[in-house]
């Protein structure tokens, strides 16, 4: 099975890579769904294209997906038309869509380059697979509301066609790219790239008896009551729990599945990297590449990333996917910074991304080192070599130890330890 992890700028990119993932996917400005994220432009393609390079001269054959899903208008299909020729600079293996008129328009400027059906497009029985499958696409997303059995059916019925599954990260409270919340509420909508997550806000109910009449109020629009409907098949609104499926990996490539999608191009360094580590390291148990034992102290990780009550969404059964979350699980570690280059025997560029005070414990880790806890360091000036006692965002400095770590390591410390 493929790792596809989410990267929202060439830094989450290089990280999704370095820590497991096979393949990764990027937006590129105004025709994403993650408007908020950085995105790709520009000359962008010049540093990805080194990257995949480099990667591929060390026996690492890395793959580049194009989120092309927003839904388009037909002024998005003008900009569209005169932006196609740009994406020829960038080394994309596929393109993941949703819109018809704009899969065309790819295959006929990029014939040899693959069309994956978007989750946008709620994707969720074989007979519509095999409709994508006659109009060119080799790949579908398929909806977070599929079933595992119907995943499963769907690989029996076109096995021709490959499957990919969300496994890990933020669900939708409405049909993936059918949700109308955010643009009512705020006038920014979902499907154009710009969801607010109003899904997510605080609101308080009410109820006007003897009607068994329900209302919500949004926290910051006093007075303002929004109607709540409960019929035999559904619930209304309110935040979901986060989707988790590393326990269930097993189940997921006995149904079919040809690549494992975590969720999260907004997320942080250190969640990308965290999360795909995490299922990097259980995929390569269920290969028999390493132990359980070998692999346990990663997949427990997860729980040291921010992130809601965890859920197995629709893969088992409706009913745990229409509960909400009571609330955010927040991460017990603040990310301190990267280790960059290394400058001597004991030595490393130290980016730090926090403020930091020295003779805390640090802890540091990597694609293969779960953490090392490291009270001996010191932390130094560029220039000069003297020592720091305490270091800022941004602020450049080195940091000296004599633990086993390396480039593209995270540097992480306790939150209760960090002084303001």
């Amino acid at each position: 099975m493929e790792l596809l992890a989410p990267s929202g700028n060439f830094e989450k990119l290089d990280y999704a890579w370095e820590y497991g993932a096979d393949a990764a996917y990027i937006g590129l400005k105004n025709f994403s769904l993650r408007a908020k994220a950085d995105n790709f432009s520009g000359e962008e393609y010049k540093n990805i294209s080194l990257l995949k390079e480099a990667y591929k001269k060390r026996g690492l054959t890395k793959k580049l997906y194009c989120a092309i899903n927003i839904s388009f208008h037909n002024e998005d299909l003008k900009n569209f038309l005169k932006e196609v020729q740009y994406f020829k600079q960038y080394p994309f293996d596929a393109f993941i869509v949703q819109d018809l008129g704009a899969a065309r328009i790819l295959k006929e400027n990029f014939p040899d380059i693959p069309l994956h059906l978007s989750t946008q497009a709620n994707c969720i029985n074989y007979e519509a697979v095999k409709v994508y499958r006659d109009l060119g696409f080799s790949r579908v997303v398929l909806g977070r509301e599929a079933s595992l059995e119907e995943v499963r059916e769907i690989k029996q019925r076109v096995p021709e066609m490959e499957l990919e599954c969300f496994v890990h990260g933020a669900m939708c409270i409405s049909y993936s790219g059918r949700c109308l919340i955010s643009a009512y509420l705020t006038d920014r909508s979902a499907n154009a790239g710009a969801c607010t997550h109003s899904c997510r806000w605080n609101y308080k109910m009410y109820s006007e008896r003897p009607k068994e009449e329900f209302f919500v109020e949004e926290s910051e629009r006093k007075g303002e009551l929004f109607p709540v409907e409960e019929g035999e098949n559904y619930t209304a609104l309110f935040s979901s729990k986060d989707l988790c499926m590393i326990d269930y990996l097993d189940e997921m490539k006995e149904a079919g599945v040809d690549s494992l999608k975590i969720e999260g191009r907004m997320k942080s360094i250190y969640y990308t990297a965290l999360t795909t580590r995490a299922y990097r390291k259980k995929i390569d148990f269920l290969n028999g590449k390493i132990s359980a034992d070998e692999a346990s102290p990663f997949v427990e990780e997860l729980y040291n990333t921010a992130h809601r009550e965890f859920t197995t969404g629709f893969y088992f059964s409706s009913a745990e996917a229409n509960k909400t979350t009571a609330g955010e699980s927040k991460s017990p570690y603040m990310l301190a910074g990267k280790i960059g280059k290394k400058l001597s025997e004991n030595e490393y560029e130290f980016i730090s991304m926090n403020k930091i005070d020295a003779g805390i414990p640090l802890e540091y880790v990597g694609p293969d080192i779960c953490s090392i806890v490291d009270t001996g360091y010191t932390l130094l000036k560029p220039d000069t070599k003297e020592k720091m006692d305490w270091v800022c965002h941004g602020h450049p400095c080195i940091i000296k130890t004599d633990k086993p770590i390396a480039e593209k390591f995270l540097v992480r410390c306790r939150e209760n330890l960090v002084t303001n």
